[in-house]
């Protein structure tokens, strides 16, 4: 082969393979926008509603947890609480969703309940005497279950969910 015949050979190999690059970029766009105008590909479309209209689209499958107050110095006994999607917090301090005034045992902020995807948590915030459920110290977050009692100070709480 002569150097003149090399290079033609060399031509068609390179015209060749850009060929089929662009054909293999075309069938990767050509699928990519089908996948793009039927909605395939796992693609989901998520939309943003208000509190309303999200009660309005039926009822909710995730019961409403609460806590009913079984023994303390600063709430009435049979007094429920509701925990719904905020945060709830409890202690001594009026800052919190339910104060325990009369209550000498509870810290300013003693602890939290909040609602989960996976149920009822309560968190201890660094309360002095502790928080407890069922007789045992919370020291991390803890998932709540029906009938857990919860100690905050001399208060104490039963779960309702």
């Amino acid at each position: 082969m002569s150097g003149i015949e090399v290079d033609e050979a060399l031509l068609i190999l390179k015209i060749a393979f850009i060929v089929l690059l662009y054909l293999f970029i075309w069938r990767i766009v050509r699928s990519a926008s089908r996948d793009f105008r039927t909605g395939g590909g796992g693609a989901q479309e998520s939309m943003i509603i208000s509190p309303g209209q999200a009660a309005s689209l039926g009822p909710s499958k995730q019961k409403r947890a609460r806590l009913v107050v079984l023994e303390s110095p600063a709430l009435a006994p049979g007094e429920e609480i509701p925990v719904d999607a905020a945060p709830v917090s409890i202690g001594r301090g009026g800052q919190n969703d339910i104060p325990l005034d009369g209550d000498e045992f509870s810290s300013a902020r003693h602890a939290r309940f909040e609602t989960r995807r996976d149920g009822l948590w309560v968190e201890d915030t660094g309360s002095t005497n502790g928080t407890f459920v069922n007789g045992a110290r919370v020291t991390t977050p803890r998932r709540l279950g029906r009938g857990d009692v919860v100690r905050v100070g001399q208060t104490d709480f039963r779960v309702d969910l």
